[in-house]
Parts: structure tokens; C-alpha cells; sequence
């Protein structure tokens, strides 16, 4: 009987700690409900970043807006407690933290806004970081991309007259010399959104450039990008310190031909050689009969153009690109016969002209990749990926015109991670040639091409394709100078 007490005692007592247990749990489960759940929000919020309360609208692949994303789950009380601690959050954080908080709205067509005040000239620079790849960024940002960013107004600009550049800057390309009446064009510069954009000095660049050659191999808009450096270096004056020096290249001028196949001048004082050849495919180019002059010519699609196998070890900077030749009416005109492995590549079928581009701009970085190892000097080398045209309305040949005349009508911002080329993007990906990527940016400028205020004055003809200079390429060469 004393046992079956002790065992109904034990029981009652166990009975009783049980209830006290439940009791006890359901007040913890309120009392965190209640409180701790106060101090939730706030752990989130260390983790989070405002920007992520932005879903960013591309429709225009160039320009930005920004919207509030819906803030599903979440009660009035919640999310307009939420709302007041990232503005209190957002109050006490220095902006320069926090680039990317910084939503710049687009532009109404036919205003300015000068954006030199509030951009990089007033603000202290911040401090700089380099990379492995020796890209320079801001110390609060995380990733260095030039061709992100936006246009803005600069007061500074252009580097250098087009009305005197007449030594370099071709006569066709000067629009200055035309009778063109709107220069606004000539005023903007690109601010890249996480990149310390150095201002151009071209005393401190030649200086830099001591006992280096630039060379860039290309087609006609490789040339602008060329002449737009010498006008920079020069500040558009005659100097008697630059040299020509085409010739130690063998590219003087043949007789009967319109033009040599390239240039290269040297400043003495610094013995700098900027150099450009011309190679529209940058393929390598071979008459099938030397003794013909009107015999078609091998391009040979896997094999860079002779000169620059010849003249390679030569270089310190070289810029490469191709583009706007890549089609059946330039390949006839020329007499090009596309070659692959030595042999014809149309034998047995048509190749298509997007692949034979891509073959060829793989197999020059894949050779640039090999050689790199046995150059002698630290060579940097720069593929530009492809300017873009702006013929609306037709084409070239069958009246497309660009008249567009108001800057940044269709947005001054770029916010793409990746390039618009992406045959060049994914050519020199993994490898140690860098991308010199301008098609996004130059997209924006379709107020600032030559136009129908060409020399030749062609009725219904409009060259779309090409730059008033001073102008876009300019600021080419301040992404290509930041870079080097």
C-alpha cells in the first residue's frame, strides 16, 4: 500500500510540472513574439542593401528608372516601420559609402544639366585601390567597369580644336570645316560609375609613354580613335617635335594609291610612337597572283595581317578592332576570298558572314595569347569592341540619315553589367587581352555622327557610321588611357 502511495504522490507532483512547463512555454513563445521580434528587423537590415529595394527598368538597355519592387508578405505597420529605419539608416550613412545608392534620373530630350559640379571635379576623390589586373576603382566600390556609368556636361571638353587639328584630323571627319552650326556634342565626357577616371594630361600621358609605341590596327574607325589621340597629344597645333616616321614600317605611300595603309608619328622628346594600320577584318591578306593587280585576295580568316606578325615585339600598347566590313558587298568589292586552314572556306558551301567574324576574332586573340609569353617588353593589348551606326530610315546606300541633333535623347546612362559586343566579350574572356568596350556608350551619341554634313555633299547621303571630331572617339581614348 506505502508503494502505491508513493507512486500516486510521484505521479500528482509530475502532473503538476508538466502544466508549470506548458504555462511557461506559451509565456517565452509571447514574450518573443512581443519583444524580441522588435530587434529582428533591425538584424536584417545590417545585411541588407537599400539599392535591393529597386528593381532597375532597362528598356532602353542605356537608360535607367527606378521603382519600388512589391513588398509581399508584409502589413502597412511593417513596412512603414521598415521604410522609417532605412531612411534613418540611410540619413546617418555617408554617401560616398554607397555609390551605388545614388539614382541619377534621366534627362528630359532638349535639357541640360550640368553635372561638372556635382560629379568628381567637386567631391573629394576617393581613396584608390588596384586590382590584380591593375584596374584602378574607388576603395568602396567592388568592381571596376569603365564602360558602365554615365555621360554628363563638361564645360573642359573638347581637348583640342577642330578647326586646327588640320595636320591629323582628316578633312572628311572635321565637321568644324562643314557647314554643320550645332557643336554641342563636343561637351560631354563619360563617368564611369565605380572607376577613378583620370583627367587627361597629355604632358603626364607622353611622359608615361616614354620609349613606348601605341599601335592600333583596324579599320576606318580604328583610324579616327588614332587621329583623335595625335590631335589630344598634340592640342591640335602643328608641332615640330612629332615625327613621321611611316617608313622605318614600310608604310610610305604607293604609287597610285590614295593613301598609305598607315601612319606613325613619333614625339621625339619623349621618343613616343603612336602608329595605326589599316586592317578592316583583321585578317591576314595575300594576292592569289602577284603578277595580277586585279586578281582576288586570300583572307585568310585564322591568321593575323602580316604586318602585325611582322611588327609585333615592337609594341607596348596595341588597340585592335573590326566590325563594319563583315559583309557580302565589302568582300566583293575588295575581291576577298575568304580562306581557312590555306584552303577556300566557300568550297562545298556559303559561310555564313557572322561565323567567319567570329573565327577570325578568336583566332587573333588565341595567337595574341600565344605570343604573349615571348614578348620582350610588358605589352597590353586591347581589343575595342564595335561602334555602332545609327541609320534610321534606310541605310547607307539607300537614304538612311541620323539628324537627331539634341545630346542624350534616349538616355545619358548605362547600367549593364556586360558588353553589348559579345563576340569580343567572350573572345578575350579567360584570356590577357583586355576589352576596350565602347558600343553601349557611343550607342547614346547618335547626335555626334558626321551626318549629311559630309565633304562630298551627296544628295540623300548621310554618313552614320563615322564621328564629328572632336568627339566620341575622344573620350575612346580616355577609357583606352585610363587603362593602360
Amino acid at each position: 500500500m506505502k508503494g502505491g502511495n508513493i507512486i500516486k504522490l510521484r505521479g500528482g507532483h509530475l502532473s503538476i510540472v508538466l502544466v508549470v512547463l506548458m504555462l511557461a512555454t506559451i509565456l517565452l513563445w509571447a514574450w518573443d513574439k512581443s519583444y524580441f521580434a522588435s530587434f529582428l528587423p533591425v538584424t536584417r537590415e545590417q545585411f541588407m542593401i537599400p539599392v535591393s529595394e529597386y528593381v532597375v527598368d532597362v528598356s532602353n538597355r542605356s537608360s535607367i528608372s527606378t521603382k519600388p519592387k512589391d513588398k509581399m508578405g508584409k502589413s502597412e505597420d511593417e513596412i512603414a516601420k521598415l521604410e522609417d529605419k532605412m531612411k534613418e539608416r540611410s540619413n546617418n550613412t555617408d554617401e560616398k559609402e554607397q555609390p551605388g545608392l545614388l539614382i541619377q534620373k534621366k534627362e528630359q530630350p532638349g535639357k541640360s544639366t550640368n553635372y561638372s559640379d556635382a560629379g568628381s571635379v567637386s567631391k573629394p576623390t576617393p581613396p584608390l585601390k588596384e586590382s590584380e589586373d591593375g584596374v584602378t576603382s574607388s576603395s568602396s566600390s567592388k568592381v571596376c567597369n569603365y564602360a558602365k556609368g554615365r555621360w554628363v556636361e563638361d564645360s573642359r571638353r573638347p581637348w583640342y580644336s577642330g578647326l586646327q587639328c588640320k595636320k591629323w584630323l582628316s578633312i572628311m571627319w572635321a565637321c568644324r570645316l562643314t557647314k554643320r552650326k550645332d557643336f554641342s556634342y563636343e561637351g560631354y565626357r563619360w563617368q564611369p560609375e565605380n572607376c577613378y577616371m583620370p583627367e587627361f594630361e597629355r604632358s603626364s600621358f607622353l611622359r608615361r609613354m616614354q620609349d613606348k609605341t601605341i599601335a592600333f590596327i583596324g579599320d576606318s574607325l580604328g583610324r579616327q580613335q588614332f587621329q583623335s589621340l595625335m590631335c589630344m597629344l598634340t592640342g591640335g597645333e602643328e608641332n615640330p617635335e612629332v615625327e613621321d616616321v611611316g617608313r622605318e614600317y614600310g608604310l610610305a605611300k604607293a604609287p597610285g594609291a590614295l593613301r598609305p595603309d598607315g601612319w606613325v608619328y613619333r614625339f621625339q622628346n619623349t621618343n613616343t610612337t603612336i602608329l595605326y594600320y589599316w586592317s578592316a577584318s583583321l585578317s591576314d591578306l595575300e594576292p592569289l597572283n602577284r603578277s595580277d593587280r586585279a586578281t582576288n585576295i586570300a583572307m585568310h580568316l585564322d591568321r593575323p595581317p602580316a604586318f602585325m606578325r611582322k611588327f609585333f615585339q615592337q609594341f607596348d600598347v596595341l588597340v585592335l578592332n573590326t566590325g563594319h566590313h563583315w559583309n557580302r558587298g565589302k568582300l566583293e568589292g575588295n575581291r576577298w576570298v575568304m580562306y581557312a586552314d590555306g584552303k577556300p572556306a566557300e568550297e562545298k558551301k556559303p559561310l555564313d558572314m557572322g561565323n567567319a567574324k567570329n573565327l577570325t576574332v578568336y583566332s587573333i586573340v588565341r595567337w595574341v595569347e600565344s605570343q604573349l609569353p615571348l614578348h620582350p617588353r610588358n605589352l597590353k593589348v586591347f581589343f575595342r569592341t564595335i561602334s555602332p551606326r545609327h541609320f534610321f530610315n534606310g541605310d547607307w546606300n539607300t537614304g538612311g540619315s541620323c539628324d537627331n541633333k539634341i545630346p542624350l535623347s534616349s538616355g545619358s546612362e548605362v547600367v549593364q553589367d556586360g558588353s553589348t559586343d559579345i563576340v569580343v566579350q567572350n573572345a578575350v574572356n579567360g584570356t590577357k587581352v583586355k576589352i576596350l568596350d565602347i558600343t553601349a556608350i557611343s550607342q547614346l551619341r547618335d547626335e555626334a555622327h558626321v551626318s549629311r554634313y559630309t565633304r562630298r555633299a551627296i544628295l540623300n547621303t548621310s554618313d552614320c557610321l563615322h564621328w564629328c571630331m572632336p568627339g566620341v572617339p575622344d573620350t575612346w581614348n580616355e577609357l583606352l588611357i585610363a587603362q593602360i
